[in-house]
C-alpha cells in the first residue's frame, strides 16, 4: 500500500487522520488466516446442513458416529480425544446419540467401572446411508479449487492441526 491518509470521525465528533505506509498497513481482516478459515468452515457447514437436514445430525454427531464405527468400541473419554472435543461437549453428543438409539453404552469387559460406546444397527445403517452425502460435503466445499489445489490445500490444513 502506498502512503495514504485515512480519516474517520471519533466518538466526540472530531476527525483524526491515520497515515498508512507500506511498512505500517492497516490490519486487513479479510487477509487473516482465522477469518478465512472461519469463512471456509461456514461454507462447509452450510453444505453439511443442506445435505444432512433429514438426518437430524450435527457435524459433530456424525463425526462421533464415524469414529465409533472406525474404533468398534470406544470410551467416551477416548471419543472426545479422537474428535478433539472437550469432555462437556462430548458428553452432550453421546447423550443425544444414545437417546436416538444410534449408539449404546455398555460395560467395559476389561474394567467394570468404565463404560464403552458401541454403534447400534440403527446407527450403522444411518451413517452408511449418509456416505455419499458426507463425501459430497467435502467435494462441494472444495469445488472452487482444482484437483491439484485441493490436494495441496488439504495437505496444508493437515499440517496446521
Amino acid at each position: 500500500m502506498t502512503k495514504s491518509a485515512a480519516s474517520r470521525k471519533e466518538d466526540g465528533g472530531e476527525e483524526s487522520s491515520l497515515s498508512v505506509t507500506a511498512d505500517d498497513q492497516l490490519y486487513a481482516l479479510e487477509q487473516q488466516a482465522g477469518f478465512l478459515l472461519r469463512r471456509a468452515h461456514q461454507r462447509s457447514g452450510g453444505i453439511f446442513q443442506a445435505l444432512f437436514a433429514d438426518s437430524g445430525l450435527t457435524p459433530m454427531q456424525f463425526t462421533s458416529l464415524v469414529k465409533i464405527r472406525d474404533e468398534g468400541r470406544v470410551s467416551q473419554n477416548l471419543l472426545g480425544r479422537l474428535t478433539h472435543t472437550d469432555p462437556a461437549t462430548i458428553m452432550g453428543i453421546v447423550n443425544r446419540l444414545v437417546q436416538r438409539q444410534l449408539i449404546r453404552k455398555t460395560m467395559d469387559p476389561a474394567d467394570k467401572r468404565k463404560s464403552v460406546l458401541i454403534l447400534t444397527a440403527k446407527g450403522l445403517k444411518l451413517i452408511e446411508s449418509l456416505d455419499t452425502a458426507a463425501r459430497q460435503v467435502s467435494s462441494e466445499t472444495l469445488a472452487p479449487l482444482s484437483v491439484d489445489e485441493q490436494e495441496i490445500f488439504l495437505g496444508l490444513l493437515s499440517r496446521l492441526t
